[in-house]
């Protein structure tokens, strides 16, 4: 007799995907009422290009080991076009768009604007780097997006409003559409801490020349400033350096499709924020928020 070999199960969507995933939407939902307080005290520039400079901060002790590194230094050699294309299209751009928009949107409106990335995911995947989607997939992005609709829509008066300040968020979701498919593509092979480390040495230091001919230095040290820097500082560390992280390890360990997905959550926690901060939430946002997460389930669906 021969033992009996155990069934093994191929795990398409591990469970710490899941829970980074959770972390990544909680952290990020957060984002835009950090953004909103920051904004209280730096003007929307110095708040896309700060939360930049923070997150370069957490990571230089990262980027100090990993130089010393052979290997690495050959892997970013190689990749340096990848690494500042994907620095400047998936964050330099997107995190000045937000602080802009920031400044004459509310936190839960761009929070809702914000899951439309996953449809640009979806589009920019498939006609510039030839990914191949189901139509079950298919159907859960546009149900996701249908959900997204509904928030963007009615999120602050109830009836269709459209103004140039949300187009900004929704160009910053193409941006994010298309660095998504980029680490997919050419980064997603680099252990995430590598690969988001030596992102920022590309993004930090182009944040870090926008600073440096204002008055930033002179608010960070400003009393009456420190819970807007506060807020800057937790969105630099957590939102950009250490969620970026997960964000990278998630499409390691599922697929880009997947880690797009959390845009999809990132909606509803904003909404939560904006009820705290005493914005109104209308019945059909709840709506929007189970066809959001309707949405990903059919995309994930095994």
């Amino acid at each position: 007799m021969t033992a009996e070999e155990p069934v093994v199960i191929p795990q398409k969507r591990p469970l710490l995907a899941w829970i980074l995933l959770c972390a990544l939407a909680l952290v990020w939902g957060s984002s835009f009422i950090l953004i909103k307080r920051s904004l209280v005290s730096f003007p929307p520039e110095q708040v896309g290009a700060g939360r930049l400079v923070f997150a370069l901060f957490f990571f230089t002790p990262f980027l100090a080991r990993q130089s010393r590194q052979a290997d690495v230094r050959v892997a970013v050699r190689h990749r340096w076009v990848a690494l500042l294309a994907s620095a400047v299209i998936g964050f330099v751009v997107p995190a000045f768009l937000f602080a802009e928009a920031g400044a004459h949107l509310n936190s839960s409106l761009a929070g809702a604007l914000n899951s439309l990335s996953p449809l640009f995911t979806l589009i920019l995947g498939g006609v510039f780097f030839g990914q191949s989607l189901k139509i079950r997939q298919a159907a859960g992005i546009l149900l996701g997006l249908a959900g997204s609709l509904l928030l963007v829509f009615f999120s602050a008066t109830g009836s269709f409003q459209l103004n140039k300040y949300a187009l900004l968020v929704v160009l910053a979701t193409i941006c994010y559409g298309l660095n998504t498919n980029l680490i997919g593509r050419y980064l997603s092979h680099l252990p995430a801490l590598i690969s988001t480390a030596w992102l920022f040495a590309f993004a930090g230091p182009i944040a870090l020349l926008t600073l440096m001919p204002t008055d930033f230095l002179s608010r960070v040290i400003t009393h009456e400033n420190n819970w807007s820097l506060g807020a800057l500082v937790t969105l630099g560390v957590f939102g950009s350096g250490l969620m970026s992280i997960f964000f990278n390890r998630i499409m390691q360990l599922a697929s880009p499709l997947f880690a797009a997905s959390v845009t999809y959550l990132i909606p509803i926690v904003a909404l939560m924020w904006g009820v705290l901060d005493g914005e109104t939430i209308y019945l059909v946002q709840f709506a929007g928020m189970g066809v959001c997460l309707a949405g990903i389930w059919l995309v994930n669906k095994s």
